[in-house]
């Protein structure tokens, strides 16, 4: 392990450890001392990595609170307050959208090059935003972006940023009658890309609108912008992430589900443990 000040080699191993058990080591060449946790953001936490980590993933994937989750945990003997759980998730819940979103890009085969693109109303601060998302054919996530506006800056940011998650130009976007859509896939995806205007077709995609509006049902709302494109952006790649199918109405048997789970979510947590 190097310094995580000047990045020497050359450490030593200490013999005390942390509170929470992890290794100390000291630099040779400038003297600093740090643990295995210095390099993250969960260095000045009095909990264990895991702990945190698994609190994370239950606040992202199930419809709990957070006030929830610290009962869940105080019955398991681990005391911590609500608002530790909103910290560690502010910290975390970027790590984990940006290691998620960098893993599938790129990835997919045909199905990745027909995206259905919509947008849903959610409720920040008393006030009514717009969360754009995009699926493929397959039912895998695209991209998801939260706006204050529904206009042709936002869709045109939406695409773009679409394109740079995925690292792929479609061949087809279906979306439903708003007039900014034609414009905006002609100036940023390209004048080749077909544009489907069908409301019916698009039904997959209102469908699965209803994972993110389920989750932040009990949440009453947010309270600020930027927690609210935290918790969709984190939540859709999470969902995604531990999703079965790998195309539309796909049977899953029930043991490849709870081994499918099992594998994904030990990818998740060591995400956010290494966070």
């Amino acid at each position: 392990m190097g310094c995580v000040d000047c990045g020497s080699a050359e450490v030593t191993d200490r013999r005390d450890r942390t509170a929470q058990g992890y290794q100390r080591f000291r630099c040779c060449a400038c003297g600093r001392g740090f643990n295995e946790r210095s390099s993250g953001v969960l260095n000045r936490t009095q909990y264990p990595s895991d702990v945190i980590a698994l609190v994370v993933m239950r606040r992202l994937r199930y419809r709990l609170t957070l006030r929830d989750l610290a009962e869940m945990f105080l019955i398991r003997g681990i005391v911590f307050s609500h608002e530790a759980v909103r910290e560690w998730e502010a910290k975390l819940a970027p790590v984990l959208a940006g290691e998620l979103r960098q893993r599938r890009r790129g990835r997919g085969g045909r199905g990745r090059r027909s995206w259905h693109a919509d947008e849903t109303y959610l409720k920040v601060r008393g006030r009514w935003c717009y969360l754009y998302r995009a699926i493929d054919r397959n039912g895998d996530l695209v991209d998801t972006m939260l706006s204050e506006q529904r206009d042709m800056a936002a869709a045109q940011a939406f695409f773009r940023s679409a394109k740079s998650a995925t690292g792929i130009v479609p061949d087809q976007v279906t979306t439903d009658g708003h007039g900014s859509y034609p414009r905006a896939i002609r100036s940023t995806l390209g004048k080749r890309v077909k544009h489907r205007n069908s409301a019916f077709k698009n039904n997959r995609l209102e469908q699965d609108h209803r994972g993110i509006k389920g989750r932040i049902r009990c949440m009453r709302g947010f309270k600020s912008f930027t927690s609210a494109e935290r918790f969709c952006r984190s939540y859709d790649e999470l969902r995604n992430q531990l999703r079965p199918r790998v195309r539309h109405n796909q049977h899953v048997p029930a043991s490849r589900r709870r081994m499918l789970h099992l594998r994904r979510a030990a990818t998740v947590l060591a995400i956010l443990g290494a966070g």
